[in-house]
């Protein structure tokens, strides 16, 4: 089966087998498909793979989830096929059975390179099947299982999967319920794992206050040269551990995104990762939201963008309790540094002269509005700054189907208010920026 025609046929013999009643959602994106496929051919284009989105929480496309049954069909469907090469099945009603059909899909198919499980109902006896499933596979690059309560023996299954795949490109296990037996596992196998690129175990369930899984991370870090990308959001990471991940980021020259927000992290820890900056690493995305830098905090880190760091382009300082004072200095050193394109510090206390500094930025178009979470205005002649939704992280959960801000993945939709609309701007209340 290599196209959409044949993939749609496939699935109708399937359910006529089994004498099941063929999902409508299944069948709408089929439709669709074959819509885009006709327009392609009318524009002289050809389309060799699909992505089959089929995520249970697009209200626009359907009201019905997918089950464990429609993962059976799915499974009889694509066994076999070269046209699908990616599955969206976030936000379903899948389980441990369901996750039993696509474990066996994973196993016997050699063309699937991305499959997205996140928020479904999986639990440890799935996740044996999936992982399982990982041993044999030579074609899956990616996997998410984000917000499925896998639970420790979940994680452990996927450690030991670790230890034979040599394929997987991207696991995301963050929100699985993950424990510190499980999480140390998961580091150990990346010693001797070179294909692992990015990594997601945000989340875990920890009983203890040593931090041993922010050192173990840390000591994986001076010596592995694959990872590319490391979640570690609520950890409860302190100054320590801040301090024994910074000793360790020194010697890394491939990590390249580092996660570290919702920890507590203050100016200390702040003071050792500028140290790092300065050191000009690998690294081009920090994100420290939700943590206690505060002023100095700030300040540390923007001596080190202004004077040392030529790598860094994207920091994420939002929710830290930081003032004016620092503030401005993050501001004076986005002026020096041009390296340095996205900033985000909406949370903070924006006072005036903050407020200020991040304007002329704006305004001189050294910051662009779409690199930042903020946006100046100005009442009474007192400036001020309003949140706009920019984060980096803003599609992991969700994503718009219409607008300016769909995301590649997304199917787009219609606008339910409509698409003729036009607003009658009055130019006294035109953006400037």
């Amino acid at each position: 089966m290599s196209d959409i025609h044949a993939t749609s046929f496939r699935y109708d013999c399937v359910c006529t087998e089994l004498e099941k009643q063929p999902h409508p959602y299944i069948l709408k994106m089929f439709e669709k498909e074959k819509e885009d496929t006709v327009l392609r051919k009318s524009k002289g284009e050809s389309k060799d793979t699909m992505h089959l989105y089929l995520a249970g929480n697009n209200k626009l496309l359907t009201d019905t989830r997918l089950g464990d049954d429609d993962c059976l069909l799915l499974y009889k469907t694509l066994t076999n096929n070269f046209y699908v090469v990616s599955i969206d099945l976030r936000y379903n009603n899948i389980g441990d059975e369901g996750a039993k059909h696509i474990g066996k899909l994973i196993e016997e198919s050699c063309t699937l390179r991305d499959i997205n499980l996140m928020f479904n109902n999986i639990e440890e006896n799935g996740a044996e099947s999936i992982s399982k499933a990982l041993m044999s596979n030579e074609s899956l690059s990616s996997l998410r299982m984000t917000g499925n309560k896998i639970g420790n023996k979940g994680g452990m299954y996927f450690a030991q999967a670790l230890q034979v795949n040599s394929t997987l490109e991207s696991l995301d296990l963050g929100d699985t319920d993950l424990k510190i037996e499980s999480v140390i596992a998961l580091c150990s196998v990346l010693y001797n794992n070179t294909s692992i690129k990015s990594l997601n175990v945000n989340r875990p369930i920890l009983f203890t206050h040593q931090e041993e899984t922010t050192v173990h991370f840390s000591k994986l870090l001076k010596v592995n040269t694959s990872l590319q990308e490391l979640h570690l959001r609520k950890y409860d990471m302190r100054d320590f551990g801040m301090t024994r991940l910074a000793e360790c980021l020194m010697d890394n020259f491939t990590l390249t995104h580092l996660d570290l927000s919702c920890n507590r992290i203050t100016r200390d820890g702040a003071k050792e990762l500028a140290k790092v900056l300065k050191n000009n690493t690998a690294l081009v995305f920090i994100d420290l939201a939700n943590n206690r830098l505060e002023d100095d905090g700030a300040i540390y880190l923007a001596e080190a963008l202004i004077s040392y760091n030529t790598t860094l382009q994207s920091l994420v300082i939002s929710n830290n309790n930081i003032k004016g004072p620092g503030l401005c200095a993050i501001a004076d050193s986005i002026k020096e540094n041009t390296r340095l394109t996205n900033i985000y510090i909406w949370g903070n206390v924006l006072e005036e002269p903050a407020c200020i500094a991040f304007a002329k930025l704006m305004e001189t178009g050294r910051l662009n509005k779409k690199d930042t979470d903020i946006k100046p205005y100005v009442v009474d002649g007192i400036t001020y700054l309003s949140e706009i939704n920019r984060r980096p992280d803003r599609h992991y959960f969700w994503a718009p189907s219409y607008g300016d801000d769909v995301p590649d993945w997304q199917i787009r939709g219609e606008n339910p208010s409509g698409t003729t609309v036009i607003a009658m701007l009055d130019p006294r209340f035109i953006d400037p920026y």
